[in-house]
């Protein structure tokens, strides 16, 4: 053998494979271990400096990254996965009759989804992750308020009803209450091409003309 081949057998590391994510104690430095915790994708692991520096290793082109990522410049090529925030603001008594709600803040609400303020035309598909309200001063607390989420197929004006929710706890004055995606009757996801109405409706008067401010959160699946 060869003083180049030698040099090479002698520099070389035993591989060490863990079921479980290595410590810096149980390492030492230049020590370079694969490991693959249970419900992880396999590691490299290597200790360097008195540190463990991990990488994911990946079989089907999918990179996990266990906490924040930091780039200096993000480009997408295919498709992500983003969020992002409506404002519904209005200011009417609402009464115990449907409104749909607008979708530019310009305090047009109304019986319907006909007008240009109160539909959004989808782009991609879209999921309400979140929805909260904030009502000014309120004369009946009582009542209960019933959200729904309303679509107009793309070739078709029939109104179609996605997914409703019912807050029935009391509400307070001047306060948030949040509506989560898990609180819907059903998915509240539409498809880009629909046309689509959110929409309030209180079970009794619970107030004169006030400011409703009102927020949606969308994670919106974009295909470039």
């Amino acid at each position: 053998m060869d003083r180049v081949s030698r040099r090479i057998l002698n520099s070389k590391q035993d591989l060490i494979i863990n079921n479980h994510n290595p410590s810096i104690g149980g390492m030492t430095d230049g020590q370079i271990s694969i490991s693959q915790k249970t419900g992880e994708n396999l590691s490299l692991v290597i200790k360097s400096g008195g540190r463990i520096w991990k990488t994911y290793l990946s079989h089907d082109g999918n990179v996990n990254v266990d906490k924040k990522l930091t780039a200096d410049e993000l480009k997408f090529t295919r498709k992500f996965t983003d969020y992002r925030i409506i404002c519904h603001n209005f200011s009417d008594n609402i009464a115990n009759t449907k409104h749909y709600v607008p979708w530019f803040n310009n305090s047009i609400e109304g019986s319907d989804m006909l007008g240009s303020s109160r539909s959004f035309l989808v782009p991609y598909k879209m999921t309400l992750h979140k929805l909260i309200m904030r009502p000014e001063t309120l004369s009946d607390a009582t009542a209960d308020f019933t959200f729904g989420l309303d679509k107009q197929d793309d070739g078709d004006t029939t109104v179609d009803s996605v997914a409703t929710v019912t807050y029935s706890a009391e509400l307070a004055s001047d306060t948030m209450i949040t509506i989560n995606r898990g609180d819907w009757n059903n998915n509240p996801t539409v498809e880009a091409g629909d046309k689509v109405g959110l929409s309030i409706t209180a079970s009794a008067t619970s107030s004169g003309t006030i400011d409703w401010y009102i927020t949606s959160v969308w994670e919106i699946e974009i295909t470039i």
